[in-house]
């Protein structure tokens, strides 16, 4: 299993980019986002990588952080969904935006992806939503790639030592916040007013809470 690849960016295609590692060409297929988020041609470049196995065909996926590659390998796992559907879905929302709509149940944005339609996203967003919490909470995973031989991604952070129930469910929404891009003290406050609503609230639905609280109002 090729899981990821480091070298030097020597095209880009429509959906795909070529990766020379040592004199090696890796293809590489990629959502627009990770596209629009690579270097120019010619520069170093480094990316997760995942295998699709078919019988008649080998295909490299690449992704710029851990918790993109996990969202691709959970929603592959959805039926109805292959690896063109799982790529627009990654490309229209991003992985931050795949965490927020599964967490909050929002099949719609999930629809909006090219090829997906309402009945697919709603199977997505069902069959998902109590993996969002885990994968919302990968810490160190977000950052993007960065350019160079050994570097790609901020290494996940070791996990903390065993908590109750309960006390373990508020640093965990926390942290799972702070990785989508909230502020401490805005995240701290939802996390606080949604524990105070539903004190036995485990990660998952203190998550879903918190982000409800978060949502634009009007």
């Amino acid at each position: 299993m090729i899981g990821k690849i480091s070298g030097r960016l020597d095209y880009r295609a429509t959906d795909h980019v070529l990766i020379d590692v040592r004199g090696v060409g890796y293809l590489v297929y990629v959502s627009d986002r990770t596209m629009a988020a690579l270097p120019p041609v010619g520069e170093a470049v480094a990316l997760y990588t995942d295998l699709l196995v078919r019988e008649d065909l080998l295909q490299l996926f690449g992704f710029t952080s851990l918790v993109e590659k996990e969202w691709h390998r959970l929603l592959m796992g959805v039926q109805g969904i292959g690896a063109k559907a799982s790529t627009a879905i990654l490309g229209a929302l991003g992985a931050d935006g795949v965490s927020r709509a599964i967490a909050l149940g929002d099949w719609n944005a999930i629809a909006k992806a090219k090829g997906v339609g309402p009945k697919t996203a709603q199977r997505v967003v069902i069959e998902l939503k109590d993996k969002a919490p885990t994968v919302m909470a990968m810490g160190g995973t977000l950052a993007k790639a960065v350019a160079g031989e050994d570097e790609v991604i901020e290494p996940t952070r070791p996990k903390p030592a065993p908590a109750p129930k309960v006390s373990q469910a508020q640093p965990e929404a926390l942290s799972a916040l702070a990785n989508l891009g909230y502020a401490p003290g805005e995240a701290a406050s939802a996390v606080a007013e949604a524990l105070g609503q539903d004190p036995q609230a485990d990660t998952s639905r203190l998550i879903r809470a918190a982000l409800k609280l978060l949502a634009p109002k009007g």
